[in-house]
């Protein structure tokens, strides 16, 4: 039975929502510098033996628990090179593990129980600053964050970055991490490398473990195999990047309809350095980011603290994952509707967390140093208090919990792409609020690399968070939707998924769309001929052995795999595999009325 909101119903969910999310905005603003940081994503049950090891969110795509016996946490890099010896020498299987561990995908997963994992976290230093060379030398633990301050602290500045700043150099470089620009080599982190020490399986005359220092100019093969590696060419001990003298951007946000975005999608990476959207198909509109460098004697000291990757009061958050909840219970899309909307301009009217002089918004253009202006995530600098307050998506807390589908569709499908995604809202209008409610589609603008696994063409990033049940046998409110536009992406436009992102579907196959493909894996072969730093899960992104799909019953749900029968779904609750409603060669889990009284 689908459920309909009254007009009284509708007003009390739209106050409800404003109260709670006015409730939410001022516990932000005054809860910015007192938070839970996250936990280490490593658990041991004695010392540094028995552990496992998760992401951030608290689940993989296939919610498996990954174990290993043991972790280690190198504080040099020859301590890091011990470490590898030693594992080599007894024939253990490794993985990398960073601070924060926020990759969704299973790539800091070793295999079996006898793995070792060797974390980043300690390997956090400044080796060297050359001002006059502009490069900046780190160990491959160093943050996001810290590279940003260390290297304004010389009048430095990295030009393109993610958003999100509790990403780790080497964690950037393992899943191809990027911004969003089309201008200078990209926005891909990786493109601005000039240097990777890297420690990998050695033989008997190494001593089990072997250093190389890999540079474009002597050994371009295997340093454009390390820049995007997944984390199976060994440990990237160290890296060295070519930065920019610091500059200013000047930053406004304008909203707009979305009647000429197909159009706009196309041109605008070219008109603004930093361009990107925030698109809110249900709603018609589209938030514009006008982004440009300016001189760095410009005037302003503006800052961005993006609102969501604040600290959070873990009451509010609790309230709001409870309501989104019983939105799915009840198929209330009225309700995601209405909370979508207020999400949306509040967020909108509060310039995402920006402000003129790190404290209040005044108007825009927003004027700042590149340093405080390209990415945040104040959640992590906090004090313990006691998981009052927490960033969101913090697993021990009731917050967020969500699948994210990150794909890069080629600049030139762009436009028939979002037709399509079009065409779907006008069959159902309501259908993509629940994207709405997560801060709607983010797209970011990537070009091609010369990285064997990086993009392969000027692209647009579609990167959608949407609600994930905490039963994966539930299915969620117009999933169906949803999984055609992630199928439209990958099979009709052939997009490349984010290796750090995504559900297990997107990786079926993924490796031959790589055109270097061949040559990565020539120095995979090389660096670690017995796959010691290889696991299930990356032979099978890697097309060495199996398929990243697991097919069983409800297992499209996850999307663990494609549906081909109705079992793949969730038939008892009246959701069967179906072709898509605008590519119909997509096969999708759709809700049939009536189909319960007959199950």
């Amino acid at each position: 039975m689908a459920f309909t909101s009254s007009p009284s119903y509708g007003s009390l969910n739209a106050a409800f929502w404003r109260t709670i999310f006015v409730v939410h905005c001022i516990s932000t603003l005054v809860f910015t510098t007192i938070s839970t940081p996250p936990e280490d994503p490593v658990k041991c049950v004695s010392g540094n033996t028995n552990c496992t090891v998760t992401n951030s969110y608290g689940a993989f795509p296939d919610r498996s628990t990954c174990r290993a016996a043991n972790v280690a946490y190198p504080t040099t890099e020859a301590e890091l090179i011990s470490v590898v010896a030693a594992a080599t020498k007894a024939g253990r299987k490794m993985r990398v593990t960073t601070r924060y561990s926020h990759s969704i995908t299973k790539l800091a997963c070793t295999d079996g129980t006898d793995g070792l994992l060797i974390s980043t976290k300690f390997l956090n230093h400044t080796v060297r600053t050359d001002a006059t060379a502009m490069t900046l030398t780190v160990e491959s633990g160093v943050t996001l964050r810290q590279l940003i301050a260390e290297a304004a602290k010389v009048g430095l500045a990295l030009p393109y970055a993610p958003y999100w700043w509790g990403l780790t150099v080497g964690g950037m470089m393992g899943t191809g991490a990027h911004g969003s620009s089309l201008w200078g080599k990209g926005s891909a982190v990786h493109d601005y490398v000039t240097e990777i020490r890297i420690v990998s399986p050695g033989s008997v005359n190494d001593g089990f473990a072997k250093v190389r220092v890999l540079r474009e100019t002597t050994t371009p093969n295997e340093f454009n195999a390390a820049k995007v590696s997944l984390g199976v060419l060994g440990v990237i001990s160290q890296v060295t990047l070519k930065l920019q003298p610091m500059f200013k951007r000047s930053l406004r946000y304008v909203m707009r309809n979305d009647s000429d975005f197909g159009d706009q999608a196309v041109t605008f990476g070219m008109k603004h350095e930093f361009a990107d959207f925030i698109w809110l198909p249900s709603q018609g509109k589209v938030v514009y980011r006008m982004d440009d460098r300016v001189a760095v004697n410009t005037s302003g000291n503006g800052l961005l603290d993006f609102m969501p990757f604040r600290s959070q009061l873990s009451a509010a958050l609790a309230i709001i994952r409870s309501s989104e909840e019983t939105q799915e219970r009840f198929r209330d899309a009225n309700g995601k509707c209405v909370g979508a909307t207020i999400i949306s301009s509040t967020l909108f009217a509060t310039s995402y967390g920006l402000t003129n002089n790190g404290i209040i918004f005044t108007g825009y253009p927003v004027v700042g140093s590149q340093n405080r202006m390209m990415s945040s995530g104040s959640c992590l600098d906090s004090l313990q208090d006691g998981l009052i307050t927490a960033c969101a998506w913090d697993s021990r807390i009731k917050g967020e919990f969500f699948h994210q589908t990150t794909l890069s569709v080629p600049l030139t499908q762009v436009k028939s792409f979002i037709s399509d995604i079009k065409s779907l809202v006008k069959i159902e209008q309501k259908s993509l609020c629940g994207l709405e409610l997560h801060y709607g589609i983010l797209m970011r603008y990537v070009t091609s690399s010369p990285a064997y696994l990086g993009k392969e063409t000027e692209a647009l990033d579609f990167d959608i968070t949407y609600y994930r049940a905490k039963d994966p046998l539930t299915p969620r409110l117009y999933e169906d939707f949803i999984e055609e536009i992630e199928q439209i992406a990958l099979f009709k436009y052939n997009a490349l998924p984010h290796w750090g992102k995504n559900r297990n579907l997107a990786f079926d196959g993924v490796i031959r769309k790589y055109n270097n493909a061949p040559a990565f894996l020539k120095v995979k072969d090389s660096y670690d001929p017995k796959g010691l730093f290889s696991s299930e899960w990356t032979d099978q992104i890697l097309g060495i052995k199996g398929n990243a799909s697991i097919v069983k019953d409800g297992c499209a749900l996850e999307g663990l795999c494609i549906c081909s029968k109705d079992a793949h779904c969730a038939p008892a609750k009246g959701y069967l595999c179906r072709p898509g409603k605008v590519y119909k060669e997509a096969r999708v889990c759709t809700r049939v009325d009536g189909i319960i009284s007959v199950i």
